[in-house]
Parts: structure tokens; C-alpha cells; sequence
């Protein structure tokens, strides 16, 4: 890792602060639950399995009250890992070591999900991504960004797209692959199918926040679309996560509560407006990408290919 996302300092968390890549490498401290949920809520920390493991600390600087982990539950409502993540703290009477371990079990999964997916990656393939699954959005390593990460000496290159309205491809995508020499063109959402028309993208590998038990994806606004667009060109769109964003208790994606974020993240960026003043906006984080899109589902354990129902559930056996 060139960065380490989160660091645990046994009586505070240490978060890289990502609202201010790539210009300024700084970290928040959080010494509470409350302060852990904020960081959370405001995305210092995002990306769904880090949430999880902030999540985790959080419970622990929080002595594993019921405050905590209702402060914590309710920090955003659409990633799946951070329910996990506390779920496994309630079980345990060792805080520090449960959260440790979900840390370290993250990392592990993570460098999997790089090997396994790596398979699917061609020699020179053009793999297009959205938002950020690197090391910024895990315990370290990444998911999506890992099947690049370990795909590195086929001698492939990326095309991010910066991933509107938080730039999360353009800030945080961008600067990884850069950090890591990885060839890198950046774009902008709209141009994805474009790009696809012309035969210049060979596969798709994205990220997930949470996934039903049919297969349906959620993951960052705009993912739908792609999926769309690559079905459209005949191009594989590959799903990377650890089982941890399994939510089996959801039949489908229709089910899983998509988060609106606030409107500022829309009408301008850093202190600069661009809508007039009393536009209606919307902002939902998220969108679900049905299972009939997804080629397959790249986890620590394995490839989930249709049909997902049955393919999924043996993952878990």
C-alpha cells in the first residue's frame, strides 16, 4: 500500500482524511464512537469495507455500549459491511481483538479477490472502473482496484471514470493507479459508452456495497448504467467483494435502502457553485444493477456465475 486508509492506535483510530485527496495526505483522529460515525457519515472513511472496520474501532473506543453501536448504525445506510462488522462485535466479549481480526481477515480477503479476478483479466486488457475500490475503500489492497493491483504485469491499463458527484474515480482512482504505475486514462461518466462503442475498453470490474441473494449489485450512482452500456457492446462486467457484502437475509436489490446524499454534492464542489440558486436536485449514492447484467461476482472464496441464487449460496457452505 502507498497509504494506510486506517490505523489503529489501540486508544484512538486514525483516519485518512479522503475529502482531501489527492492535493494534502492528512489523517482525523477519532477517539470516540461519535467521532468514528461522524467520520463516516461526512466520508472521511468510505468505501464499504472500511467503513466495516472503522465500524469496529468504533465500537471499541466506545467500550461496546449500546450507544456505540447505535450511533455507529446509523452513520449510512446502504453498505452492508458496516451491520456486519458490528453484528461480529456483539458476539464477543474481546473488542479489541474482534475488531483486529475483522481488519486483518479484510486484508487477507482483499489480496484474494486480486488473485482470483486476476484469472479474468486478459494480457493488455483495457479494464474500465468506477468510483474507488482500491486500498482507500478496504483495509488496504482493494477489491475492483486489487483485481488490477494483482493483473498489473499482463501489461494492462485503466480508464477511470471520475465517478460523479464526488469524483471518488478522479481524486481517489486516479491518484492510486498513478502511485502504483499503473497506465491510467480518467474520464468522465458520460463518456464511458462512447469509449465502449469504439472498441476501446475490454472488460469492466467494479465494486459492490451490498448484494442480494439473487445476485442484484449495489454500488456507486451510475454502475447501472455501465453494466447497461458493457451488456449493450457484448463486454464482461465483472463484480469484486469480499462475502462480507453478501446480504442473504435481501431477496433483491428493490429491497436494500439506497442512501440520498446532500444536495451541496451536486450544485458545486469544494465552495464552488454552479446550479442556480432553488434548482430541485436529487442525489441518490447508490443504484442496483440487476444480476441478468453481472457476468460474474469475483470473491475471496471464488466466482459466483450464474444463475446466483444457487452459485451464491455455495459460496457460503
Amino acid at each position: 500500500m502507498v497509504v494506510e486508509p486506517i490505523r489503529w492506535k489501540g486508544d484512538r483510530l486514525e483516519l485518512l482524511d479522503q475529502r482531501l485527496l489527492p492535493e494534502e495526505t492528512a489523517y482525523i483522529t477519532c477517539r470516540t464512537a461519535e467521532e468514528v460515525a461522524q467520520a463516516i457519515r461526512d466520508m472521511v472513511v468510505r468505501g464499504a469495507p472500511a467503513i466495516g472496520c472503522a465500524a469496529a474501532f468504533g465500537v471499541v473506543l466506545g467500550k461496546g455500549s449500546e450507544k456505540a453501536y447505535e450511533v455507529l448504525g446509523k452513520s449510512r445506510p446502504t453498505a452492508v459491511n458496516l451491520f456486519w462488522a458490528l453484528e461480529r462485535m456483539r458476539k464477543v466479549k474481546d473488542l479489541e481483538a474482534e475488531a483486529l481480526a475483522i481488519y486483518e481477515e479484510d486484508l487477507a480477503a482483499n489480496r484474494a479477490i486480486g488473485r482470483i479476478g486476476a484469472q479474468l483479466i486478459g494480457e493488455r486488457a483495457r479494464v474500465m472502473t468506477h468510483c474507488n475500490t482500491g486500498a482507500l475503500a478496504t483495509a488496504g489492497y482493494g477489491t475492483a482496484l486489487g483485481v488490477i493491483r494483482s493483473s498489473k504485469d499482463k501489461g494492462i491499463s485503466v480508464i477511470a471514470n471520475e465517478t460523479r458527484p464526488y469524483l471518488q474515480g478522479a481524486r481517489l482512482t486516479a491518484w492510486e493507479l498513478v502511485q502504483e504505475g499503473i497506465p491510467c486514462t480518467l474520464i468522465t461518466d458520460s463518456m464511458a459508452g462512447h469509449l465502449m462503442s469504439k472498441g476501446e475498453v475490454d472488460v469492466v470490474v467494479v465494486g459492490a456495497d451490498r448484494i442480494a441473494a439473487n445476485g442484484d449489485v449495489v454500488n456507486k450512482i451510475g454502475t447501472y448504467t455501465l453494466a447497461v452500456l458493457a451488456k449493450r457492446h457484448g463486454i464482461p462486467f465483472y463484480v469484486a467483494a469480499p462475502l462480507s457484502t453478501f446480504d442473504s437475509g435481501i431477496s433483491d436489490g428493490a429491497h436494500i435502502p439506497i442512501e440520498e446524499r446532500p444536495a451541496e454534492e451536486v450544485t458545486g464542489y469544494r465552495g464552488t457553485r454552479w446550479a442556480p440558486q432553488g434548482v430541485q436536485v436529487r442525489n441518490p449514492a447508490f443504484d442496483v444493477t440487476p444480476a441478468d447484467l453481472v457476468s460474474g461476482i469475483i470473491t475471496e472464496k471464488g466466482i459466483a456465475s450464474p444463475p446466483y441464487q444457487e452459485s451464491i449460496a455455495a459460496l457460503f457452505r
